[in-house]
């Protein structure tokens, strides 16, 4: 089994665990991107090219290019939920490549596009929070056991002022607090 090295060991099958988990909440997602830019192929590209490594492709210059330009698809979005989204999509993509170093910003590779999700939801509902709580207990429920064992290798999501960044947090906290 082939592992990167660093801080943090990663196998070949854990990173795909974990991008087949950022895959799922980006593909849910995606259609509000793609219905506020129907013309900018850039995030389905990039879940494309995410769902080609987790089912079995090398990883390749496809993920780093497709995510990067998703994440140019984000900034130039519309509104924040097809931002959120395209995000989404550019992290599917990239968490091919989720680096092995104990770094806090590293968590949101895993868990930012759940977040993202979750402020869709919340904004979909005429900002109900209530909306996004079920949506990071969906999240959760879908978090499997290798996840969560690739999460707590690395330190705490960082506390940070957005709407997402605070669901990203509440998220990794109650993902390390399974038992």
């Amino acid at each position: 089994m082939t592992s990167v090295s660093g801080d943090v060991e990663l196998s070949l099958a854990e990173l795909r665990a974990v991008a087949r988990y950022v895959a799922e909440t980006a593909q849910a997602v995606l259609p509000v991107f793609e219905d506020t830019h129907p013309g900018d192929p850039r995030p389905r590209a990039a879940l494309d090219a995410a769902w080609e490594f987790v089912n079995g492709a090398p990883r390749s210059r496809r993920q780093r290019v497709t995510s990067m330009d998703a994440h140019r698809a984000a900034a130039a979005a519309a509104t924040e939920p097809a931002r959120l989204a395209a995000q989404a999509a550019g992290d599917a993509a990239s968490a091919a490549y989720l680096h092995p170093i104990a770094r806090a910003h590293q968590v949101g590779h895993l868990l930012r596009a759940a977040a993202n999700a979750a402020r869709i939801a919340e904004i979909a509902a005429g900002g109900d929070p209530e909306a996004a709580d079920r949506a990071l207990a969906e999240a959760r429920r879908r978090a499997t056991p290798t996840l969560v064992a690739v999460l707590r290798r690395y330190p705490p999501a960082p506390r940070g002022r957005s709407r997402p960044a605070q669901l990203m947090s509440a998220l990794d906290r109650s993902l390390r607090d399974l038992g």
